[in-house]
């Protein structure tokens, strides 16, 4: 019984993971969150669960670019200025990015 429990637990991990990788791809097309001028997601509108799960991926962004700045002794907002070129390259058409301020779609 407890083996039992134990699996279906790890099953709803499993699943709620997967949603929150699907979550933020859905909320990029439904125009949720975009690419902000900081090299950072930014939340247009959402729930408690859009803001967490960016503020999740901030967190890891961030890391990654104090990392990369360290290791290139350049300051960590240099390195936020070039991933937000990027990102804003990579973004697909009709997702939003940040420009002057605002929220536009590309």
């Amino acid at each position: 019984m407890k083996a039992k429990i134990i699996l279906t637990t790890i099953a709803a991990a499993c699943m709620s993971f997967s949603v929150m990788a699907l979550s933020i791809n859905e909320a990029k097309s439904q125009g949720m969150v975009g690419e902000n001028a900081a090299g950072y997601l930014g939340v247009i509108k959402g729930s408690g669960d859009v803001k967490k799960l960016v503020a999740d991926i901030n967190k890891k962004r961030k890391a990654k670019y104090q990392q990369l700045a360290k290791k290139n002794g350049i300051s960590l907002s240099q390195v936020e200025k070039l991933a937000a070129e990027k990102t804003y390259k990579k973004t697909s058409a009709g997702h939003f990015i940040q420009v002057n301020g605002k929220w536009v779609k590309k």
